[in-house]
């Protein structure tokens, strides 16, 4: 049974600002690492550990905030998360070393899960799988939006009034979206309290008996991986001779995640052609040929590589995200909270596997490396994933 067109479209637009809000702060650094790097005098991968100290942290708490949210609800963790998120991105904008950066990105990992993780499981709860995947589409729609308008405008805002002011900007811009948020989403109709937080871990490792949830968390792990040793290793790059870019136009070569957003919302419609196995395989080629064009020297095609990744990267993440929300029927909080800790596990892992990549060998070196990774995703959905999801 559908929900009624207001709540429907309420908990549309609430998802894709709750998505939008959170990673407007996760991968804003990555536009002006270069900067960074140049304020705080330290190297490429040095410099990188920003990124690791956020996803690390997302990584870590992403199931516990699962188990949480299957103890007090979804709506009240999502908005209280929503509103903490603003308190650690104000005081980075204070922060007076680079170790003091990293911690304060550390925190806002960890008041990032409870809001992406149970917005999913709210989706997956309270919709039928149909409309779902059309709503995770859009909330994977504002999560990219917000990651490319938070790296965008704080290269714009690092160039214009200083990147301390940009952060403060973005926590203005955090508490605003959580005040929203709060009024927009429904409560819960169909929530089911776990009986306690005990319970719900058992529920939690229950889903590792479950093998297409264990492939879908590999293909996470790849899809951040991917992602952050991307578009963190491309920016030092493309600020080398002989295209010397600016923040500015460094935050500008995000919009190609605009290309990814545009299509995330008809998700289900090119599942439903093509398969999801399938779609997911053929994805995973286009963006092979993605990173390889990234090697040629024009910067044009530079740019067109980066939105052929980008594009396969959101598919493919809002594939397997929703292939969580309605594969696991039990404990949907903590079955997504392990895929977001695998995601961004994967994300640490890029953005310090890069990091040692780009020591070694440059940019050639970093290619190879996701090249491989993808290929081991693609063995993964082909032998691992089944034509229809195996409930727990």
């Amino acid at each position: 049974m559908k929900a009624p067109i207001g709540r429907s479209l309420a908990i549309r637009l609430a998802a894709g600002l709750a998505g939008y809000c959170t990673f407007i702060n996760l991968y804003s650094p990555q536009a002006i690492l270069p900067l960074l790097s140049d304020e705080f005098h330290a190297g490429p991968a040095e410099i990188s550990h920003i990124m690791t100290a956020g996803t690390l942290a997302v990584a870590l708490i992403a199931p516990f905030s699962g188990t949480v949210a299957d103890v007090l609800g979804r709506k009240r963790v999502i908005v209280a998360a929503m509103l903490v998120l603003a308190v650690p991105t104000a005081l980075s904008a204070f922060a007076t070393s680079l170790e003091s950066l990293i911690v304060w990105r550390f925190v806002q990992g960890l008041c990032m899960p409870p809001i992406f993780a149970v917005t999913i499981a709210y989706i997956g709860e309270e919709l039928s799988p149909h409309e779902a995947m059309a709503v995770t589409g859009v909330y994977t729609s504002g999560a990219s939006l917000g990651g490319f308008s938070g790296r965008l405008v704080t290269g714009i805002l690092a160039d214009v009034i200083g990147w301390r002011d940009g952060f403060l900007c973005l926590a203005a811009a955090s508490l605003v979206g959580a005040l929203i948020v709060g009024a927009l989403l429904p409560r819960e109709r169909k929530f089911v309290r776990s009986e306690g937080l005990l319970a719900s871990g058992r529920q939690m490792l229950r889903h590792f008996r479950n093998p297409q949830l264990i492939a879908t968390y590999a293909v996470g792990f790849g899809v951040l991986f991917n992602f952050i040793c991307t578009f963190t290793f491309v920016s030092f790059r493309l600020a080398a001779p002989p295209y010397e870019l600016s923040a500015t136009w460094l935050g500008a070569i995000f919009v190609v995640y605009l290309l990814g957003s545009s299509l995330t919302p008809l998700i289900g419609r090119l599942v439903g052609r093509f398969g999801r196995r399938y779609f997911v395989l053929l994805i995973i080629a286009i963006w092979i040929a993605g990173i390889a064009l990234t090697l040629a020297s024009p910067l044009w095609v530079i740019v067109l590589g980066l939105a052929m990744m980008a594009t396969c990267g959101l598919l493919c993440q809002a594939v397997s995200t929703s292939y969580v929300a309605v594969t696991a029927q039990a404990g949907r909080s903590s079955a997504v909270g392990l895929y977001v800790t695998s995601f961004y596990l994967g994300g640490s892992v890029g953005a310090a596997a890069g990091g040692f990549a780009w020591i070694s060998g440059g940019w050639p070196a970093c290619v190879a490396m996701m090249i491989a990774v993808l290929a081991l995703m693609a063995a993964i959905v082909a032998f691992a994933w089944a034509g229809q999801p195996t409930r727990t």
